[in-house]
């Protein structure tokens, strides 16, 4: 007793000094806050002041720069925030006791050089704000801002309207012409109807409406063409048509006093007993042809009108009615590219030497199909030697002339009109994507993982950020801004593709503003640029310029993505960028030549993918990564997580093995790990071997309450094992599971799952990648699963009771149904059945012995568009199929069923496919296999 209080006494003073010191710091900290807070308000005014300058068009060198120190500040002030939540963001709360008073004083003295440290960063980024509002004033910035508009520019599509150099625009002209001549059925015989053209700037839209109309003007009583572009002014347009249009004398006299409401019902009076055909070019906006269509009468004349967008949305508003028509125009195929590349340049389709052959090719290949690019490049080269080595720098120095070239700038402005209209967040994912090398498949979910991680989306009315990034992704390609690939069973796309035109766009756009920096794809120096390197992309990399970049400051890269292999041993230490929020080495074959141990030093970090690498371990250190949100390891080497990977709280992307739509035939060895549980944020989970893990991990699995995605491989499992996966998935069954894909090498028994219950109400998706047949379709399968748009199932046999219970899925999209056995018989879909199905696979296993024949009953499948289903040739009832109730079929596949069938039975089973599919409506696309023949190139039916 006496020690203690003698330590007591001696610790008194001491703790009196460092309470004072203490709350003497707390002050600091205070103030450093309240000057955090002051830097957030500035930011966010600075980002309202980007968006409004950015719009200015042509901007002189004094915006230019002035838009260029604001965008740097706010990029640094960003940063400066972020370091401030990681180190001093914390403290805890004061729960009392000695053991807290020391861990406050420690965390006091261990962050007190970050202070110091912060109070600079602060005062320089206060001077920084002072210096940009001066400039702002000196400049005049807000006058520029208020006077800017489109006046003394030259129309980029006049000369569309009259291009005499036209190749592969026949067969769609008079293919279009003949269906502008087409009466309607009787009900509507007279009705106006409406042409819509759409597709990307630069294809051809209006020259194609003028080669439509030029076909059949004769028949029609006026003609007229108006563009409404960017921002339609209603009256001038209006008056302007009047003026196109033949009217009485004196009709418009005192036109030019006319208001909006005058000119319209003076112009619809004019078309009232007129057929009239007319090209309402460059529709921007929904609005704004709902503000024109209103100008032209439906006066039962068989009226025409051909509107031409590069907006999906737009065409649909354009052409509602049930005789309307939407046409999507596409690039030039290889053939009329080449003719109208050589015809530009040498005058002839057959004019190119050899020796410019492959060059020739190289060029075409960039110019993707586009006739705009074509004409724009041709015409350049036209004008030069024709030689090899210019040709070839010409090729080298497309991205850079599309920004300074006169030759090509009408091309530019073709394409900036698009990019010019979109919305600022928008702009920016857009821009990000010059992150990719030229024709990269650019997948969905990777991308709009990313643009969360970058902090370019926020959550909108109740959407998700994921939501609201899908949502971005679609308008994208709504906006025929990119190239969807990789359609899923639902019509959605599951990737893209840059066009290359659009690609050098967008990376002279994203050089411009500092976005991006590009090494490799020909550009190998990083000159020119002004301010740090804020999101680095290796495309290729040597020593050369290793170099260089081991000389600059990487501390402001938000993110690295290495997207070719053989290159990342040159890269810098990773311990250099220290602001990174993204880390991508997806498909770089040599990830293990790099040291990623200084990877815990990345507090930001928040998606990391080695998806397609060979890397076998991660580096412990990622545990310490307590903002990672996506985590990708599919197709690696690693079996086996870190421990403590529990700590990643605000991880919702746990990718471990291949996904449900590209479920790749390798054993996973990946366990589920402890204590799971506690990753509470967890939305997709994918590729843990359920077998290989422990009970209590896999009972985890059921607490992840915001999981709507899981993929789990099931070997040799115990009935613990399976028992307590089923409990878990039936607890995931009634909170959010929207996905649920179980995979296997064997044929573990999975008939545990025919006890799912209570129903999953929200699952979408169910699928099976297994040896295993279910006896008989599991019975939580009913039409109470409203939401079901996909379901695989692997099973021994179907019936005509289960089929019809199937077809009353009222949501399912698409359906495949491994058969195992059975007799060979006759199975009818009945007309009011799978009235959403767009896709029906039925296959019979390759050591069956039986096939099914199918019969589609009138009005059944109204939406199929594929089709791809067995066959007996061998049977003695003749063959009837129904091909022709399926009013929706695009694509067709019969596998004939060669076992014990003769020569004459296989020929007559295949004139009877092909005399159905040639009666049917739309041109069918008809395959015929032999039964286990996957080689469809060696008995095609075409």
């Amino acid at each position: 007793m006496e020690v203690v209080s003698a330590a007591d006494g001696a610790l008194g003073p001491l703790l009196g000094k460092l309470a004072t010191l203490l709350a003497e710091e707390y002050s600091r900290l205070k103030g450093v806050r309240g000057e955090i807070r002051s830097l957030k308000s500035e930011l966010t005014s600075m980002h309202g002041a980007l968006k409004k300058y950015t719009m200015i068009e042509d901007p002189d060198v004094q915006v230019k720069t002035w838009i260029s120190l604001l965008r740097e500040l706010a990029y640094d002030t960003e940063d400066c925030f972020d370091k401030f939540i990681h180190h001093l963001g914390g403290g805890g709360g004061n729960h009392g006791g000695c053991k807290e008073f020391f861990c406050k004083i420690a965390r006091s003295l261990k962050t007190l050089g970050h202070r110091h440290g912060l109070a600079d960063q602060i005062d320089e980024l206060k001077a920084r704000i002072k210096e940009v509002k001066e400039l702002k004033s000196s400049y005049k910035l807000d006058d520029i801002a208020s006077s800017n508009s489109n006046h003394g520019t030259v129309d980029p599509r006049l000369g569309a309207r009259f291009n005499d150099n036209l190749v592969g625009i026949d067969g769609p002209t008079n293919d279009l012409a003949k269906w502008m001549m087409e009466e309607n059925s009787s009900s509507t015989k007279l009705r106006r109807k409406v042409l819509s053209i759409v597709g990307f700037g630069g294809l051809g839209k209006t020259t194609l409406a003028n080669e439509v109309c030029i076909k059949i003007e004769g028949h029609f009583d006026c003609r007229a063409f108006v563009s409404i572009s960017q921002n339609p002014d209603m009256k001038k347009i209006v008056k302007d048509l009047i003026h196109k249009v033949p009217c009485p004398k004196d009709f418009t006299k005192g036109i030019d006093t006319w208001d909006e409401i005058t000119s319209i019902e003076k112009l619809r009076n004019l078309l009232q007993d007129k057929r009239y055909l007319i090209i309402v070019d460059d529709v921007w906006s929904i609005s704004a042809w709902n503000a024109i269509k209103c100008v032209f009468p439906e006066n039962n004349r068989s009226s025409r009108i051909i509107a031409t967008t590069r907006i999906f949305d737009v065409a649909k508003s354009c052409s509602l009615g049930t005789d309307d028509h939407i046409y999507e125009l596409k690039p030039l195929n290889g053939f009329h590219s080449e003719r109208l590349f050589h015809k530009t340049i040498f005058g002839s389709e057959d004019g190119c030497p050899d020796m410019l052959r492959e060059i020739s090719n190289e060029i075409l290949k960039k110019c993707g199909g586009l006739p705009l690019a074509i004409n724009s490049i041709s015409g350049l080269l036209a004008r030069i030697p024709t030689n090899k080595q210019e040709w070839e720098k010409v090729k080298r120095s497309i991205g850079s002339d599309l920004s300074r070239s006169q030759s090509l700038e009408g091309m530019k402005n073709i394409l900036s009109l698009s990019y010019n209209v979109l919305p600022g967040y928008l702009k920016t994912c857009l821009l990000y994507l010059s992150i990719f090398p030229e024709d990269y498949v650019i997948d969905k979910e990777r991308l709009v993982r990313r643009w969360i991680a970058e902090g370019f989306i926020s959550e909108e009315r109740g959407q998700s950020k994921q939501d609201v990034a899908e949502k971005y992704f679609y308008e994208l390609i709504n906006k025929n801004m990119v190239q969807p690939v990789d359609i899923g069973h639902d019509g959605k796309a599951r990737a893209c593709r840059v066009h290359d035109m659009m690609l050098e766009l967008i990376i002279s756009k994203s050089a411009e503003e500092n976005f991006i920096t590009v090494v490799g794809s020909g550009q190998k120096v990083l000159a020119n640029r002004q301010g740090f390197i804020r999101r680095l992309s290796i495309q290729d990399i040597d020593q050369e310029v290793a170099s260089v970049l081991e000389n600059e400051d990487l501390s402001h890269v938000r993110s690295l993505t290495v997207t070719r292999s053989g290159c990342i041993k040159y890269l810098p230490s990773l311990g250099k960028f220290e602001a990174l929020r993204v880390l991508d080495f997806e498909d770089c074959d040599d990830i293990e030549e790099y040291d990623m141990s200084p990877m815990d030093k990345l507090f930001q970090l928040k998606f990391v993918s080695f998806k397609n690498t060979y890397i076998s371990e991660l580096p412990s250190g990622i545990v310490t990564l307590h903002g990672l949100e996506t985590l990708d390891l599919r197709n690696t080497y690693i079996d086996e997580l870190p421990a403590g990977i529990d700590q990643l709280i605000k991880l919702q992307h746990l990718l471990t093995e291949s996904g449900p739509y590209r479920y790749r035939y390798r054993h996973g060895r990946m366990k589920v790990p402890n204590g799971i549980g506690n990753m509470r944020s967890l939305q997709v989970v994918s590729g843990f071997n359920i077998s290989l893990s422990s009970v209590g991990a896999v009972e985890e699995l059921g607490n992840l309450n915001t999981l709507n995605e899981l993929h789990v491989q099931l070997d040799d499992a115990d009935n613990r094992c399976a028992d307590m996966l089923l409990s878990s998935v039936c607890r995931l069954g009634t909170c959010k599971l929207q996905c649920f894909w179980i995979s296997s090498d064997d044929s573990t028994s999975l008939e545990f799952l025919d006890s799912w219950s209570p129903l999953p109400s929200s699952l979408q998706v169910f699928g099976m990648t297994t040896n295993y047949y279910f006896p008989k379709i599991p019975k939580w399968i009913t039409p109470a699963l409203t939401n079901l748009t996909y379901l695989l199932l692997i099973v021994s046999d179907v019936t005509q009771e289960e089929l019809h219970m199937l077809g009353e899925l009222p949501g399912l999209i698409y359906l495949e149904l491994w058969l195992e056995r059975g007799k060979t018989r006759t199975l009818a879909v009945q007309g009011r059945g799978f009235q959403c199905l767009k896709e029906l696979h039925f296959r019979v296993s390759f050591y069956g012995t039986a096939t099914i024949n199918f019969v589609f009953m009138e009005g059944a499948l109204p939406n199929l568009e594929k089709l791809d289903v067995p066959l007996s040739a061998a049977t003695e009832n003749g063959y009837y199929f129904g091909i022709v109730h399926l009013a929706s079929l695009k694509d067709a596949k019969f596998r004939l069923d060669t076992m014990g069938a003769t020569y004459s039975e296989l020929k007559a089973a295949s004139v009877a496919i092909r005399n159905e599919t040639d009666a049917h409506r739309n041109p069918l696309r008809v395959t015929i296999v032999g039964l286990g023949d996957e080689s469809d190139d060696e008995c095609d039916d075409e």
